[in-house]
């Protein structure tokens, strides 16, 4: 019971959909890991990552404009189309990432991470959550 918790709320503070702030995970005098917004007063608190992925683009195909013939409207439309294509690579490298990722979770069992400035091993439960965590950040956010 105390892992589903613990596996549901990890994976509700670290949803796309909550990600808008920093979030901070402890553990009480009890034993029971927390996770807010604010980090309680004489706590050692882990700040987990909150890195937003870029915007993703809608499925529809961008309306090519009419071509006016005047200088601005074509200034308009190079800078449209560079921005286009920057957020797009921006995209392309998070989902490698993202995936680079994920291959590490599934195929090494002994994964490390650092925390506060101390290496810590994840347990199995944990590489699990963060397998889930990753294959739904790529459903959500790459092709």
């Amino acid at each position: 019971m105390r892992s589903t918790i613990l596996a549901s709320g990890l994976l509700f503070a670290l949803s796309s959909s909550v990600m808008a702030g920093q979030i901070y995970k402890w553990v009480d005098a009890q034993g029971i890991t927390h996770f807010g917004a604010q980090p309680p007063q004489g706590q050692t608190v882990e700040t987990l990552n909150t890195a937003a992925p870029p915007p993703r683009q809608s499925a529809a195909a961008p309306v090519e404009a009419e071509t006016t013939g005047e200088p601005e409207q074509q200034d308009i439309e190079r800078q449209v189309k560079k921005q286009v294509a920057e957020e797009n690579a921006r995209r392309q490298q998070y989902c490698t990432t993202l995936r680079t990722n994920l291959a590490q979770l599934q195929n090494n069992p002994r994964v490390r991470v650092e925390e506060q400035g101390e290496v810590r091993r994840l347990d199995e439960e944990e590489r699990q959550a963060r397998i889930l965590e990753t294959r739904q950040k790529i459903a959500e956010t790459c092709d």
